[in-house]
C-alpha cells in the first residue's frame, strides 16, 4: 500500500502555482522545484515572509539566502551591476549561477535576506516552475534549499516533505531535480576580482572563461555567501571520505570502480554523481548502518562541488 501524499503537497501545475503565488503574496512559504535543488520560497520585501522560511528551516541567521528573480532587469532593482556581472549573466543566466553584488541603497529586499551584509545573492533560474511562479507572484523570492538546516538538500518533494513536512505552507511537486546540487555563487569583488564562493554545476573554469582570470575556491570562517556553514548537508551519522570499502556499520555509497549499497554514478560520471549526490545521501540516513562511507570522487570540474558537499557532510 503506497503511503499517503501529505496534504500540502500539490502538482506543479497551472492551478497549482496560481495557489503557490496567493501564499507567497500572503507571507507564506512554498517548496518549489529549480533546476539544481528544491528551494523554500517567501516573498523577499517581508521580514516576516523571510522569517518563516528560518523558522520552517531552523536556519541561523547569519547564513544569508539566495534571492530568485525572473530575468535581469529585476535584478537591476536589487543589485548594483557592473560590466562583469552583465557578461555572466548573458552567458548563464537563467541558470544555476548565483552571483553576489552590491545590494541596492533602495532594493525592495528585507535585511534578513542579506543577513547584515553590504551584497545580495541573486540567481535567475531556469526551471518553468520557479520561473512561472516568479512571474505569477510579481515578486523576487528568497529561496534556500527547501530542508531543515544542515540537512541534505531535496532533490523531489518527497525528501521535502520528510524533511520539513507541515512546517512549508505548501510543496509544488515538479518531479525529480535535473542537476540535482546547488547553484555556483561566484563574488565580484570591488577590486576587479571574482571568487568563487561555492562550488556548484557552474565550474570556475567556465566562468574564467567569460571573465578572464582565475579563481580558487573560498573556504573561510566569513560568512559571505549562502552554503558556507563548515558543517552543512549533513545525513545525521558519521560519513567517512575517499572508501575503497564497506567497513564494520558502513552504508557503502560508490563511485566508477567502486561499488556500494548504492552508486553515485558505476560509469564514472561527474555529472551522474552531482545529479544523485543528496538522493543518496538521503538513502544512507534512511539505512539502518550507523555510518556512512563515500568513494573517492576526482575533485576536478563538477567533481569540486561534489567533494565540497561531502567534506561538510562529514564535518
Amino acid at each position: 500500500m503506497e503511503p499517503t501524499k501529505p496534504s500540502n503537497v500539490h502538482i506543479a501545475n497551472d492551478l497549482g502555482v496560481a495557489q503557490a503565488a496567493r501564499i507567497i503574496e500572503a507571507g507564506g512559504t512554498v517548496a518549489v522545484p529549480t533546476e539544481t535543488v528544491y528551494g523554500l520560497a517567501a516573498r523577499a520585501d517581508s521580514d516576516a515572509a523571510v522569517a518563516g522560511i528560518y523558522r520552517a528551516k531552523g536556519r541561523p541567521d547569519f547564513n544569508p539566502l539566495i534571492v530568485h528573480v525572473p530575468d535581469v532587469t529585476a535584478a537591476q532593482g536589487l543589485a548594483c551591476f557592473d560590466g562583469r556581472a552583465l557578461e555572466l549573466a548573458q552567458a548563464f543566466w537563467p541558470g544555476a549561477l548565483t552571483m553576489v553584488l552590491p545590494r541596492r541603497e533602495d532594493a525592495a529586499l528585507a535585511a534578513a535576506v542579506s543577513a547584515g551584509l553590504p551584497t545580495v545573492a541573486l540567481r535567475c533560474p531556469a526551471h518553468p516552475v520557479m520561473q512561472a511562479l516568479l512571474k505569477t507572484c510579481g515578486l523576487p523570492l528568497a529561496a534556500p534549499s527547501a530542508n531543515r538546516s544542515g540537512g541534505v538538500s531535496p532533490t523531489s518533494a518527497a525528501h521535502v516533505a520528510h524533511s520539513l513536512g507541515d512546517r512549508a505552507n505548501m510543496i509544488l511537486d515538479g518531479g525529480e531535480t535535473e542537476q540535482g546540487i546547488e547553484s555556483t555563487i561566484v563574488g565580484l569583488r570591488e577590486d576587479g576580482s571574482w571568487a568563487v564562493l561555492r562550488p556548484g554545476p557552474i565550474t570556475a573554469a567556465q566562468i574564467a572563461g567569460v571573465l578572464g582570470g582565475k579563481s580558487d575556491v573560498v573556504t573561510s570562517s566569513i560568512i559571505e555567501a549562502p552554503g558556507q556553514l563548515a558543517s552543512h548537508y549533513a545525513p545525521g551519522k558519521p560519513v567517512r571520505l575517499e572508501a575503497s570499502e564497506a567497513r564494520e556499520g558502513e552504508f557503502l555509497i560508490g563511485f566508477g570502480a567502486v561499488g556500494g549499497d548504492v552508486s553515485l554514478s558505476a560509469s564514472g560520471d561527474l555529472a551522474e554523481a552531482a545529479a544523485r549526490l543528496y538522493t543518496c545521501l538521503h538513502l544512507g540516513a534512511a539505512a539502518p548502518h550507523s555510518l556512512i562511507a563515500v568513494a573517492t570522487i576526482p575533485d576536478k570540474g563538477i567533481g569540486t562541488a561534489i567533494n565540497d558537499r561531502l567534506r561538510r557532510a562529514a564535518a
